[in-house]
């Protein structure tokens, strides 16, 4: 699925725009993403991702880069073959077009802050 458009606040893919932040799996969205603290990311809040089995996670930590990624949670995920890449939200896009033809990604992108 591509990306046409991400501004703060708003993303659009394949089209559809969402205005909550976003999941993105190869075949469908998911715009109902929350995560458990807020600005901090947990493994728990890419469950759903990692079930998908990606080869690579697109993570994007807002337009500002409020949302953080603690090392711990790159570990685990690497340490499960999953390659992760985060950017804040306009480079992640950026990133995830660049990958999304050539293997099995997602994305995991909190569109404001």
């Amino acid at each position: 699925m591509r990306v046409d458009l991400y501004q703060f606040g708003r993303i659009v893919v394949e089209g559809r725009e969402y205005t909550t932040d976003v999941l993105i799996f190869p075949k469908r969205v998911d715009s109902a993403w929350r995560r458990k603290e807020g600005h901090r990311l947990s493994l728990d809040d890419l469950r759903s991702v990692i079930e998908s089995d990606p080869e690579t996670i697109v993570i994007g930590t807002g337009a500002y880069g409020a949302m953080t990624v603690p090392p711990d949670i790159v570990a685990q995920l690497e340490a499960r073959k999953i390659r992760v890449v985060v950017f804040r939200t306009r480079e992640a896009v950026e990133a995830y077009n660049r990958l999304y033809k050539a293997g099995r990604v997602a994305a995991a992108l909190h569109l404001t802050c």
